[in-house]
């Protein structure tokens, strides 16, 4: 086995010895399993590129050098054809979509085997740490290697196969990839929209603009990020980007169509069809997190006089795009919705049976202006496959399925982990880092670090505040203990503001939640002074005297800081309920650093106060 990175950069040599160049790039045959090299590119004097054949001119090679059959005159250069690649260009360093793994990955070499004497062909792409190893210096892969082994851990190679390898930053439609290669377009629209949304925001464009109309809208639907989504949209030409839109169910379409500016959404829905343009419109007349905003109005309803024949015989001549149909729901003489059939009871029910017979008339029903998390809860409360959305006055508009109610529910858990102080989403906790995963978790530590950081430049640089660096460090040990409790505090109102909503009549209201956040800081307090108290006795008991007073300070400013905590609790409650009245997320982390700020804060202030009174730290010296 061979890899690029130990070719490239090798001398070539002519078959008299004379050296015609080095080695800058390999073209293979794109329409095999394994494919050849068949071009062998190589820069001659002055940089000059130039590209011959492998078989008909190489020779003999190794990781140090390629060996030509013929002198340098008797080279003929050919050009690249147009089912060939050039690796090095095209794939090395490039994102590729492994189509196996459903993720997009970025190629750090290629893996190459010898055949024979003189054929080469390409097994796959190296995508782990060992590809990077290399291309820097093979010899800092092998020291890496064995201090991987030493310590139990071996580096295995990360290789995809050339079959499961979709090339990105080309057009290569005009290209086999492989006799059994699977692209993007055999695969599912969510792997697709996943794949999309992890590629660089320069190729999303690029590989969306490949799919077919039934793609794009299967894709789209899919997307998390609705912003994104607009994006893309905006790339199009407004006719294939109505196109797009008529392909989708009217509740993603509606959704996507919301992200849009006016104007741009209004000319994409005159461009679309009467019916899917009504439908569209109908949904966007609803309010935000509403359940008339994400339902959808294809749905299967008969009067209820008809028999399970006439059920089976609508069923049947549905779309094959149609909403996925577990219900028949049925309607009067008013045209009210009545009862529901399940599919189950079709199935084994006799044609002539009147679907009165075997209907529900209990029918679990939401309204259009009804809360989305409301309706998903009750989806998942009495195990629904679709909830009907009915007027006022008993008119069947639409249904809510079950993979919206998913998406609502899945969405509400982020934001509240998102406010909980959690991570949102896996791809943030993966693109943020070990650093940004330790500041999220111990924040009160960098917290601390700045603020006695600063009271020790305090002490050296302020002429009114010259104090000796042991009583500085005395006061800031009691600081983490304002720290933790203020983060403490936000807890705990989050936590209350995720299991109470104000419009309950059976939650506590916010006096009481007032007077509870109160006596918890009064009652913090206290146990901070109480173990200030039982530490000044424990020393003065083993040393005869008692605690230093810049130690008192610290801790009497902890506890007045943790009281500070514990008043701004309401505070913090009101800033979640406003910003959740207006749709707007909130981080239970900024919130967590905003108290523990404020507690550093009040510390400072306490600690400056008691010094001037105890007579610590040289204040006003």
């Amino acid at each position: 086995m061979i890899y690029l990175s130990q070719l490239m950069g090798n001398p070539v040599y002519a078959a008299d010895g004379e050296k015609i160049g080095t080695v800058s790039d390999l073209g293979i045959a794109t329409g095999e399993v394994f494919p050849r090299v068949t071009s062998l590119a190589f820069k001659g004097p002055g940089r000059t590129p130039f590209m011959i054949s492998w078989r008909k001119y190489v020779d003999t090679y190794d990781e140090k050098e390629i060996h030509l059959k013929v002198p340098a005159v008797e080279i003929r250069f050919s050009y690249l054809q147009p089912d060939e690649v050039l690796i090095a260009r095209d794939i090395l360093n490039k994102q590729i979509v492994d189509t196996r793994g459903m993720r997009v990955v970025r190629v750090n070499d290629l893996k190459l085997s010898d055949t024979s004497s003189t054929q080469l062909r390409l097994l796959g792409a190296e995508v782990g740490a060992r590809g990077i190893l290399r291309s820097l210096s093979p010899a800092l892969e092998h020291v890496a290697l064995k201090v991987a082994r030493t310590f139990g851990h071996p580096i295995p190679e990360r290789i995809i196969a050339w079959s499961y390898m979709d090339l990105v930053e080309r057009d290569l439609s005009n290209v086999k990839l492989s006799v059994s290669h699977k692209t993007l377009d055999d695969m599912h629209p969510a792997d697709i929209a996943d794949i999309i949304e992890r590629l660089d925001p320069r190729l999303r464009g690029q590989v969306f603009a490949q799919l077919d109309d039934e793609q794009r809208a299967g894709a789209m639907a899919e997307f998390d990020d609705d912003a994104m989504a607009a994006e893309l949209m905006g790339g199009m030409n407004e006719r294939e980007a109505s196109r797009m839109l008529s392909e989708m169910d009217p509740d993603d379409a509606a959704e996507l169509v919301s992200e849009l500016d006016y104007d741009k959404a209004e000319k994409l829905l005159r461009l679309m069809g009467v019916q899917e343009q009504r439908a569209i419109r109908q949904l966007l007349g609803y309010r935000e997190d509403t359940a008339g905003r994400i339902m959808t109005s294809e749905f299967a309803a008969l009067p209820e006089g008809k028999t399970v024949a006439d059920a089976v015989e609508l069923l049947r001549g549905l779309d094959e795009d149609f909403e996925s149909v577990r219900y028949v729901y049925l309607s009067d003489e008013d045209n009210k919705l009545s009862g529901v059939v399940t599919l189950n009871s079709l199935i084994v029910s006799e044609p002539q049976t009147p679907l009165a017979d075997i209907c529900t008339r209990e029918v679990i029903t939401a309204s259009p202006e009804d809360d989305q998390e409301d309706v998903a809860e009750d989806i998942a409360k009495y195990n629904l496959l679709a909830m009907p959305v009915v007027a006022d006055d008993g008119h069947l508009l639409g249904i809510v399925t079950v993979d919206d109610a998913l998406d609502v529910l899945e969405e509400e858990h982020a934001e509240d982990l998102q406010i909980a102080g959690g991570i949102a989403s896996d791809d943030e906790s993966a693109h943020g880092g070990d650093l940004l995963w330790l500041l999220r978790r111990n924040a009160w530590f960098f917290i601390w670090m700045v603020g006695a950081g600063l009271f020790v430049a305090l002490s050296h640089l302020t002429p009114a505040f010259q104090a000796p660096l042991h009583e500085v460090l005395l006061v800031c040990s009691a600081l983490p203990i304002a720290l933790v409790l203020a983060d403490d505090s936000v807890s705990y109102v989050t936590n209350f503001f995720l299991e109470n909503d104000p419009d309950d009549e059976d939650s506590p209201s916010m006096l009481g939640f007032t007077i509870k956040s109160l006596a918890l800081g009064i009652a913090f307090a206290t146990l901070v002074v109480l173990v200030e108290m039982a530490l000044d006795s424990v020393v003065t008991a083993a040393a005869g005297a008692s605690m230093p007073k810049p130690l008192h300070a610290g801790f009497i400013a902890a506890a007045i800081a943790v009281l500070v905590a514990f008043v701004l609790c309401p505070v913090w409650l009101l800033v979640l309920r406003k910003r959740d009245e207006k749709n707007e997320d909130t981080s239970g982390f900024a919130l967590s650093v905003a108290a523990m700020v404020i507690a550093c804060l009040v510390f400072c202030f306490a600690v400056g106060q008691l010094a001037n009174v105890m007579g610590i730290l040289g204040v006003f010296a």
